[in-house]
């Protein structure tokens, strides 16, 4: 599993994501220190010294950050004005985490197969092997592919779930984050 470098974002990124603790699985509290920052995003700015060469995945990035801060409304704003997978996937997170599980299992659905399926299977997989969560979570050590309908149900399941299930999910959706993130950044400044 690689390890997710918030540095090799650039530094407007590295000083939103650097310290940001795992979200939490329902929709957690709004990150008042980071609003300022925030809401000075551009796609430009987000850019920083790299060229800009996708301004949708741009802006499915800014989306991402509003979400990975907890302001849900002004990441729908983005997500759902995005006609592309990756809109329609952080999309999917945003009503998973509020929780409206039905709506998830709608935007996942639009999104199909997506890149980060192969690699988000590996981690889920190796951070399944090292917690040995209840049996909950076995399907996860089983499939041999990412099942983003079975993850909502597993989501859902642990939501009101003590350790180990609960921060195994929480460590599976932050890998999803950061997969779905670094894609979307890469796509954005053309790398």
């Amino acid at each position: 599993m690689s390890r997710f470098d918030p540095q090799s974002y650039g530094p407007v990124v590295a000083a939103l994501l650097d310290g940001a603790p795992l979200n939490e699985l329902g929709p957690g509290e709004p990150n008042t220190r980071a609003y300022a920052a925030l809401k000075a995003l551009t796609p430009e700015s987000l850019a920083a010294s790299a060229v800009l060469h996708d301004r949708q995945m741009a802006l499915a990035c800014i989306a991402a950050l509003w979400l990975r801060h907890d302001y849900a409304d002004q990441s729908h704003g983005i997500s759902q004005s995005l006609d592309m997978l990756e809109g329609s996937y952080w999309h999917g997170i945003l009503h998973r985490r509020e929780p409206d599980f039905g709506n998830a299992r709608y935007w996942m659905r639009r999104v199909g197969t997506h890149a980060i399926y192969g690699p988000l299977l590996a981690g889920a997989r190796q951070l399944t092997a090292e917690a040995k969560p209840a049996s909950a979570a076995a399907f996860l050590l089983e499939q041999t592919v990412w099942d983003p309908g079975r993850f909502i149900d597993l989501c859902e399941d642990a939501l009101d779930d003590s350790p180990p299930l609960h921060t195994l999910v929480k460590r599976i959706q932050g890998l999803e984050w950061e997969l779905l993130f670094d894609h979307c950044f890469g796509l954005a400044v053309g790398t």
